[in-house]
């Protein structure tokens, strides 16, 4: 069975990076099926890696440089602080208390409100504090996508936009992610071997993701973006629990 499901994980990490990052956070859960989810994680980074390189090129001129300068600067201590801390650390502490975080920003989103929803401004201090729970968390188990979402979701802005501002910015993560992962010996030949092919499967995914997000209404997208926070996040509860 890990070939099959490994395409389907793979799959899943290429539409994320076209622009549908909580469907990407599903990579690792997915493969977790059939390997243990420290070895998933280390499978997967170069399908991230390369699947990156496609979004890139897919959303280059439509990102918000001043949120992903913000959450690249802060994710680079939480990489360092995630690769300094990989023996002491738990790895299902760090689920939970990922799945509580966004269990609990997604019911706040869901919570019905009485006025318009009012965007809030790009701010540096929060987006920092953000940022390195993401690289933190992104190198511990890929679930980065969580934490930058409590962050950027209340920005509002374009759906777009917010594709395009998650796929630079976990490009740069997961690019700097390749060197402690390699000295942690998670990175082997035959990952890697492993990983070139099921980049083929990411890759077309990329552009079906990218092509959903043109298509879906924003109102409908975000919806759908919120649901699966809170979906993903009580998986991740239960994972850590369990």
């Amino acid at each position: 069975m890990f070939w099959p499901v490994a395409v389907v994980a793979a799959a899943l990490v290429g539409m994320g990076k076209g622009g549908l990052p909580v469907v990407g956070m599903l990579g690792v859960p997915v493969l977790s099926l059939v390997i243990s989810p420290i070895a998933a994680a280390g499978l997967l980074l170069p399908v991230y890696v390369v699947s990156d390189m496609f979004g890139l090129f897919a959303y280059r001129k439509e990102f918000n440089r001043k949120v992903v300068a913000i959450i690249c600067i802060a994710a680079t201590f939480g990489v360092g602080i995630g690769w300094a801390t990989a023996k002491l650390v738990p790895e299902n502490l760090v689920t939970l208390l990922v799945g509580l975080i966004g269990a609990s920003f997604a019911l706040s989103l869901l919570r019905p409100r009485s006025g318009p929803v009012v965007a809030r401004p790009i701010r540096v201090a929060p987006g920092l504090f953000w940022g390195a729970v993401a690289g933190f968390t992104s190198f511990v188990s890929h679930t980065g996508g969580l934490p930058y979402q409590v962050y950027v979701l209340p920005l509002r802005l374009p759906k777009a936009v917010f594709a395009a501002t998650g796929t630079v910015a976990f490009a740069y993560i997961n690019a700097i992610k390749l060197v402690p992962y390699w000295a942690l010996g998670q990175l082997s030949i035959g990952n890697l071997e492993r990983a070139a092919v099921l980049a083929v499967p990411a890759t077309i995914a990329v552009f079906g993701g990218v092509r959903l997000v043109r298509i879906i209404p924003e109102k409908l997208f975000f919806a759908v973006v919120t649901w699966a926070l809170l979906l993903i996040s009580l998986k991740l509860i239960w994972d850590g629990i369990a």
